[in-house]
């Protein structure tokens, strides 16, 4: 698995337990106040909403859930206010990761994160130690299966996204500048075009190859990464060819 190919992944939590589940509605739910504060609760005007909601449903996050986070956020059910945070570091093998964080508990994420670095042999660095090496895009997934590659070129810079990467099996990579996420998901949508899920990420440059050992130990620290309430999202260059 690329460091960038995120599909494996959602696959993955979408197979996992009630309990798994509800982990990952409640990190959308995060999402979403974020964006109600920053933006205001109505979707129409609010495009970064927009895509939260688009996120949560292509997560199979029941509608009440959307609606109640949404209305927490503006403040009709009370509200908790999270602030973004950003840890970057080194895993074994060279391996650059970009945590992303929604906390109301600063200090408790910071030493959750690093104790889960220093356990997994990695170490936390100071802020753009890593994030240099990484691009911020809008990426949206189209199963393989669905399409042909040149029938997905053509729509997908119809709508106005930037490139596709075909190198992952299963699915076709549509990158996009984070601004036109939106925008270029409606567009393929309305051509007819199956989205499998659509969402702004970190892209690396360069991808570092770890011998099996050390991807081994590079999934064990994203995962329990992921595992941590604060923690929405953990970006890597390493190129995993293991089995998850």
């Amino acid at each position: 698995m690329s460091g960038h190919s995120k599909w494996h992944n959602i696959q993955q939590k979408k197979g996992k337990t009630d309990a798994a589940r509800a982990n990952i509605f409640t990190k959308i739910g995060r999402e979403l106040a974020v964006a109600v504060k920053e933006g205001g609760p109505d979707p129409n005007s609010n495009s970064k909403l927009a895509q939260v909601i688009a996120k949560a449903k292509d997560n199979n996050m029941p509608n009440d859930n959307i609606t109640r986070s949404i209305k927490k956020a503006s403040g009709e059910l009370g509200s908790i206010n999270y602030e973004e945070m950003i840890y970057e570091g080194y895993g074994v093998g060279g391996c650059a990761l970009i945590v992303e964080a929604l906390t109301d508990n600063k200090n408790r994420t910071a030493g959750d994160v690093r104790h889960l670095f220093d356990k997994f042999g990695g170490a936390m660095g100071t802020t753009g130690c890593v994030s240099f090496m990484f691009k911020r895009k809008g990426v949206i997934t189209v199963a393989k299966e669905d399409i042909s590659e040149d029938d997905l070129m053509m729509y997908a810079l119809d709508a106005g996204a930037e490139d596709i990467n075909s190198e992952d099996e299963e699915v076709f990579e549509v990158y996009t500048d984070t601004a036109s996420l939106g925008d270029v998901r409606k567009g393929l949508e309305d051509a007819g075009v199956k989205i499998l899920s659509a969402e702004a990420s970190m892209i690396p440059d360069n991808y570092v190859d770890p011998t099996e050992e050390q991807q081994a130990n590079i999934i064990k620290l994203i995962d329990k990464l992921e595992e941590l309430d604060d923690v929405q999202n953990v970006y890597h260059n390493a190129n995993l060819t293991i089995e998850e």
